[in-house]
């Protein structure tokens, strides 16, 4: 048998590929969007992908089960209840797939959402299989520590308490039913906003959960569906378009098809034209000079997933990246199916300096500075991006507003315009974001928080010096560090 994991920690998605090599026969499961490296594996060791499956319809990425098919001939297996645009062959509950001493079945394990199977893994040798499976890729039914969440919009029509009712009798009295020597490979890990408490590690045993998984433990389906829907975080805002896309007979994503480098000139003329311009530099970087109106999500991070956050699905994209780092990116948000991409901007430090008139600058403030602005007669507005668990967790500053930057985009209508702004997080990553996706959209005295809450939390420590209340703002592309571009 060969087995194989292949991790994303962009998205902490795992997808796999098991082979029989007797046969060469090979299936590829949850594959993500530019599937090179699973084809590139297939023909280095002669197998032939003869089906793809999608444990389920996936809302945190775009799958890669059409370009599979379009590269191999490949059939398309999704759970019983699923429909699609495109052909599928439907897996019902024991249904085996073989590939010749290696098989795989069918586990139908609803919950997560209602079409969601898991596939056991097994492997023949002499004239019987095992006992014990070799393993089970267990979709977003059952996480390293966690189980998959019953309440993302991918399954429209069912609520998260039908959801969790379903998911009780796949984790406790399916998947439970498994051997403790059972391996574990799910389909997501920590960081995913499909669960709450996802582990670091990439495979597991159902005999580990069992022993250590909260939502394993034994308890009625009430309690279960009570804890499993409690303190989930807001899912981004481009899960349910990609929930939908992956239903859909969509385009193929094409690497070789990536959009051209714009001049500058064509650059600003399709801004002009509402093109929405993600800027994919550093906080530092961007906050030093960027194109007025632009959007800041760092490439260094959780790209794709904040880009998916923030960014709009119905409007054409310009980018500007770290150098040579465009095909990268245009990759990255390919997986969550945001195409439309008009075009780059080519050594952003020469262009932005060429186009001064269409350059500003973001004020990022210290937490001296900060602290100082709240006591003063025109005290900021604080708004906190970060997640409940981590006020909870590390403590707020009091009488901030708490919007999280997931749910950012659809509640600007709460955030004051007539008054001045402080974003903050944990570290400064995502108040960069959350800044200027308010700029973006015309909130005029926006500044967030440099250091972010940690930054806060030093400064109010008793055994913390405190430094002088000064104003941080980097040098604008070599010009004065107080210069304003407009």
């Amino acid at each position: 048998m060969f087995f194989a994991q292949y991790y994303l920690d962009c998205l902490s998605q795992a997808s796999y590929m098991i082979a029989d090599e007797g046969t060469g026969k090979a299936v590829v499961v949850d594959p993500r969007r530019d599937v090179a490296e699973y084809l590139a594996d297939a023909e280095a060791r002669g197998f032939s992908v003869i089906g793809v499956i999608n444990t389920h319809f996936h809302a945190d990425f775009v799958a890669g089960h059409l370009e599979m098919a379009a590269r191999t001939g490949a059939w398309i297996g999704y759970g019983r209840s699923a429909e699609t645009e495109y052909p599928i062959r439907k897996l019902a509950d024991g249904e085996i797939v073989a590939l010749g001493d290696v098989v795989l079945e069918i586990m139908e394990t609803p919950g997560h959402t209602p079409e969601s199977i898991s596939v056991l893994v097994h492997e023949r040798h002499g004239h019987g299989y095992d006992g014990v499976p070799y393993g089970v890729l267990t979709g977003d039914a059952l996480f390293i520590g966690d189980v998959g969440r019953p309440d993302l919009l991918a399954s429209t029509g069912v609520t998260a308490e039908e959801l969790g009712a379903m998911l009780y009798d796949s984790v406790q009295h399916k998947l439970m039913g498994l051997p403790d020597e059972v391996r574990v490979f799910p389909a997501h890990g920590a960081g995913s906003a499909c669960g709450k408490s996802l582990s670091t590690e990439k495979q597991s045993t159902i005999g580990a959960e069992r022993a250590t998984n909260y939502a394993c433990a034994p308890m009625s389906r009430a309690e279960f569906v009570t804890i499993v829907t409690a303190g989930q975080s807001t899912a981004p805002g481009y899960f349910a378009y990609d929930a939908v896309l992956n239903r859909k007979d969509r385009a193929l994503f094409d690497p070789a098809g990536a959009p051209r480098p714009l001049t500058t000139a064509e650059f600003i003329a399709r801004r002009a034209d509402g093109a929405v311009v993600v800027d994919a530099r550093g906080p530092q970087e961007f906050a030093a000079g960027h194109l007025i109106g632009s959007v800041n999500v760092p490439a260094d991070g959780r790209f794709a997933e904040q880009a998916g956050t923030v960014l709009p699905t119905d409007k054409d994209l310009l980018l500007v990246a770290p150098q040579n780092r465009e095909e990268e990116i245009v990759t990255r948000l390919a997986r969550i199916g945001f195409d439309r991409f008009a075009g780059y901007l080519r050594s952003p430090d020469d262009a932005l300096a060429a186009v001064a008139e269409h350059v500003t600058s973001a004020a990022r403030l210290t937490a001296a500075r900060v602290r100082a602005a709240l006591a003063g007669d025109n005290p900021p507005v604080v708004v906190d991006l970060r997640t409940c668990g981590e006020r909870a967790e590390n403590g707020f500053i009091e009488g901030a507003l708490h919007i999280a930057l997931g749910e950012l985009p659809r509640r600007l209508d709460e955030i004051p315009r007539d008054r001045p702004l402080v974003l903050h997080c944990a570290g400064g990553h995502r108040s960069s974001i959350g800044a200027s996706l308010l700029r973006h959209h015309g909130f005029a005295d926006v500044s967030d928080l440099l250091g972010g809450h940690a930054a806060w939390a030093l400064l109010s420590s008793p055994a913390a010096p405190t430094p002088a209340p000064t104003y941080t703002l980097p040098r604008i592309l070599g010009m004065g560090a107080h210069k304003e571009l407009s």
